[in-house]
This record gives C-alpha cells, sequence and structure tokens, in this order.
C-alpha cells in the first residue's frame, strides 16, 4: 500500500505587511533626534520690500562671504574688504597673510566692536560666564566653484572648523581652566552656546559658466 505525503500548510503572511507598518510608525514615533548636532547654516532673509533695504545694509555687516574659485583661490569679503588667498599655503597664514583661520576668529569675536564687523551685543550665559559681548547674528557663508579640487574645499573647512575649536578651546581655559576636550559634557555645550558654529554653505556652482 503506498504512503501517503502529507502536505505543510501554508504560512499566512497577508498580515506581515500590517505588522511592519505599525512596527516602522512605533520606531518613528518614540525615536529623538538631535537637532543640536552638526553645523549650524543659516543666512539672513533677503529683503522683501524697499522697508527692508536699511536692514539688510546693517545685516551685510554680520556676514562673512568665503568663495573658492575653478582656481582653487579663496576670496574672503566683508565690510572691512577683499582678501585673496592663491593656495594653501596662503590660507594657513604663511607669504605674509593673515591666516584665514584667525579673519574667521577676528570676525566672530569684534573685540574692538567696529562697525564693519558684526553686531555686539550683551547675552547672559550660565555661570561662571554670566553676561559677555557676543556677536549673536554673525554668519560666515561659505560657496565654491563646481570645479574646485576636493583638496583645496577640505583645506577651506578645516580652516573654518579651526577658528570655532580655538574658540571653544580659549572659552573653556577661561571659564573652567581645562581643555575643551576634557570638560563635562554641560560645560562643553555651555561653550558652545557662546561659540556656535554658524557657518552657511551654499550648493556649488559653476560661475565659469555664468551660473547665477
Amino acid at each position: 500500500m503506498a504512503r501517503t505525503k502529507k502536505k505543510l500548510p501554508s504560512l499566512n503572511a497577508s498580515s506581515m505587511a500590517d505588522i511592519s507598518f505599525l512596527l516602522l510608525t512605533f520606531f518613528l514615533l518614540v525615536s529623538s533626534m538631535d537637532t543640536d548636532s552638526g553645523l549650524a547654516r543659516r543666512l539672513p532673509p533677503p529683503p522683501q520690500d524697499e522697508e527692508n533695504l536699511q536692514e539688510m545694509k546693517i545685516q551685510k555687516r554680520n556676514l562673512l562671504v568665503i568663495l573658492v574659485n575653478a582656481n582653487n583661490e579663496t576670496m574672503v569679503r566683508s565690510e572691512e574688504g577683499t582678501e585673496w588667498y592663491s593656495n594653501q599655503d596662503e590660507l594657513l597664514g604663511k607669504g605674509g597673510k593673515t591666516a584665514l583661520k584667525d579673519k574667521v576668529i577676528e570676525f566672530v569675536l569684534n573685540t574692538n566692536n567696529s562697525e564693519l564687523l558684526p553686531i555686539v551685543t550683551e547675552k547672559e550665559f550660565d555661570a561662571p560666564i554670566g553676561v559677555v559681548p557676543v556677536t549673536e547674528q554673525h554668519v560666515v557663508s561659505l560657496q565654491n566653484d563646481a570645479t574646485t579640487s576636493y583638496k583645496t574645499y577640505i583645506a577651506v573647512q578645516n580652516e573654518l572648523v579651526r577658528a570655532y575649536n580655538e574658540l571653544r578651546q580659549a572659552g573653556a581655559k577661561k571659564y573652567f581652566n581645562n581643555d575643551y576636550e576634557n570638560l563635562l559634557e554641560p560645560q562643553q555645550k555651555l561653550i558652545q552656546e557662546l561659540y556656535p558654529q554658524k557657518i552657511s554653505e551654499a550648493e556649488p556652482k559653476n560661475f565659469s559658466r555664468g551660473d547665477n
């Protein structure tokens, strides 16, 4: 007598899609994203009408424009004037140039309260900082040509980061008598509030082609 093979019942997977969707929704609802990490990238809004022209004139002093062209030359422009860097050595302050890092630090601090540099206001921070002058509205705007070499682009980026790192290191030494990297997390956040990275990076353009 021939044996009959028993057929295994098939698995009903019709509800798997619903279960997966519910799990995805659950994790999206309960997960939190760190909105304070990374660079604060923002630019002052453009004027919408004639009434805002005077406001825009005031805001221009808060803006440091950095453009890197197709020849890997870097232009740094503020209301104080324009500086050109022909190569990476000049970016570092060689050849009689002021290092890009130092120009950014000077711009952010505006120690002498120059009318050509960002507006200085007093702001109160938690102890031990207290009330100190800051350039809360300053912005560093970076844009490069689409054909800029990656090496030059990274060199400029590194100098911007170095500027803010030096500011935070100096703040850590002044207020906590310690290196920034050795501070406790609440102390580091306080120094970050004192010297926030305000770098706005625009989309690369092909300036040689006449892109606007």
